[in-house]
């Protein structure tokens, strides 16, 4: 018998004395300590629920490509994964505002299929560029019903190029469809857009798919859908394609860093698809979704592996605050009971849960 035992069986029958000299001495109101750290012992706070993990969606530019966008955010509505926060670059931004407004991925297919171009361009010759872009702004804040960024549905960022020192700007503030024209000013395409002192271009520049702007947003899964234009060999035709090309290749090492640190990258098979063929968007709109149903599985799991990780985080917290509150009871502890825990007749400091 070891010597701890020993103790306790010596002390045993003294313990049990001194236990019913307490009890009847507490049967009037006992004394505020020690009531206190009975409580503390006995009312262990049920534990919260663990937070469901937050989806974020990263739509980067492509110009006409960009209806892709639509088919990924049908499909991940269809699978019970609505994206919680969006960021968008370029086009992205376009079809990131009209989703983060509170239209649902139906929505913005009846709005794609619709779309006038007419609505979306006014050219107008300039050193800057050939199209002023104020029917863009116009036509988004006419779609998000000329609410600010700040009172979407959904947060909502978009990202731009400050073209004074190409810093990264992140608009999650303000005018929505100014923001999205901003990040939607393709070089020589569009005018560089004034807001307070700076002019910005496209987005596309320094950040082709804004997975960072998405994980800024609170997104713990980042979904990255990536149709931007690969630099294959080939000489492009046009000027736009000239543009959209060199745009590509200056952003190319930037958006491969970005794009990294994505949880999945989604790819819809749209390079083939002209960065001004209007006329291919209902085939956009079917690879967006071929390439989220095949990305799913890989989706699913990485959200999974986030809710365990998340779960085995809360239940550690939980035995630490029960270990907690279990010493904070044996040190409010009145000599007596101290005596009746060593001959194990105290109870009150039991750890719930324990055998």
């Amino acid at each position: 018998m070891s010597r701890s035992a020993t103790l306790a069986a010596r002390l045993r029958p003294l313990a049990i004395a001194l236990a019913a000299a307490a009890a009847a001495a507490c049967s009037s109101t006992p004394p505020a300590s020690t009531a206190a750290g009975a409580a503390s012992a006995r009312a262990v706070s049920p534990s919260p629920a663990t937070p469901a993990i937050k989806v974020g969606i990263a739509l980067g530019g492509g110009a006409a490509k960009g209806f892709a966008h639509i088919g990924v955010i049908k499909m991940l509505e269809a699978n019970g994964l609505a994206p919680a926060v969006v960021a968008g670059t370029s086009a992205g931004s376009v079809v990131g505002a009209l989703y983060a407004s509170g239209m649902n991925a139906f929505e913005l297919q009846e709005q794609a299929v619709g779309l006038d171009e007419s609505r979306i361009r006014d050219l107008q010759l300039s050193s800057g560029g050939l199209l002023l872009g104020q029917k863009l702004e116009d036509y988004v804040n006419e779609q998000v019903r000329r609410q600010s960024m700040e009172r979407l549905a959904k947060p909502f960022a978009a990202v731009a190029t400050r073209l004074e020192d190409g810093e990264r700007t992140v608009f999650v503030r303000g005018n929505t469809g100014q923001a999205v024209r901003a990040s939607s000013s393709v070089p020589g395409v569009f005018q560089p857009v004034a807001i307070g002192k700076f002019h910005f271009v496209d987005g596309g520049v320094v950040s082709p798919v804004p997975v960072d702007a998405a994980r800024e947003l609170g997104a713990d899964v980042v979904i990255a859908v990536d149709i931007s234009n690969k630099a294959r060999g080939q000489t492009p035709t046009g000027m736009l394609g000239t543009i959209g090309q060199s745009i590509a290749i200056m952003g190319q090492k930037l958006g491969q860093a970005e794009l990294s640190r994505a949880d999945v990258i989604v790819r819809p098979q749209v390079l083939d698809i002209g960065g001004t063929d209007f006329s291919k968007r209902a085939g956009a709109i079917l690879e967006g979704e071929r390439a989220a149903l095949a990305a799913m599985p890989q989706i699913r799991e990485r959200i999974a592996q986030l809710q365990a990780a998340r779960e085995q985080a809360t239940r550690l917290a939980q035995q630490k605050a029960a270990q907690a509150q279990h010493q904070a009871c044996l040190e409010q502890r009145s000599r007596l009971q101290k005596l009746a825990g060593l001959a194990g007749l105290d109870g009150a400091c039991a750890v719930e849960g324990a055998d």
